[in-house]
């Protein structure tokens, strides 16, 4: 009798005990899932912006190659020869770049915009015999914030045509 008494006492002791440890455990749970949560919405963040940016590269990039094929073929008009040596920089001006821009392609799919490109002469002061230009595109993503900007550096040198490519890391305006 006195051990029953004693496992009744012992009993009574750890009534409810099980309560706190299973909504500790659930809120654990919780947080888990919460945090996993956010994890994925972050990745799904990084995804779409990433695509983003690959749709404006590969639209500014079709612009560039686009143009590029215009201008050796000469089925573009040639833009007035530089009057001064030096890298041109209209392209770096909103104002002159919207002015003097065309758009290669009517439409890109999943662009904002169209993709554009700006042909500028460039007198080269050490090879004053060749014709260069400097061809700058810009791309748009599915948001008219997300661009890329791409530069093609032409030299014509008699038949020889030199290509340079460059990425432009910052938007200029």
């Amino acid at each position: 009798m006195a051990r029953e008494s004693f496992l009744w006492r012992a009993a009574q002791k750890q009534r409810g005990a099980a309560l706190p440890i299973v909504l500790l455990v659930t809120s654990m749970m919780l947080v888990t899932s919460a945090a996993w949560f956010e994890s994925s919405l972050l990745a799904a963040r990084s995804a779409n912006g990433v695509v983003d940016h690959l749709q404006a590269f590969h639209a500014s990039d079709a612009a560039l190659a686009s143009c590029a094929h215009s201008l050796a073929a000469g089925t573009l008009p040639m833009p007035a020869d530089a009057t001064e040596a030096g890298e041109p920089a209209s392209w770096k001006r909103e104002a002159l770049f919207n002015a003097q821009a065309i758009t290669p392609v009517s439409l890109w799919p999943g662009s904002a915009h169209p993709p554009q490109c700006m042909i500028e002469s460039w007198k080269i002061g050490t090879r004053p015999t060749v014709r260069a230009f400097l061809l700058t595109a810009r791309g748009f993503g599915a948001n008219v914030d997300t661009q890329s900007w791409l530069q093609l550096q032409l030299v014509f040198d008699g038949e020889h045509l030199e290509r340079h490519w460059r990425r432009v890391v910052a938007r200029p305006f």
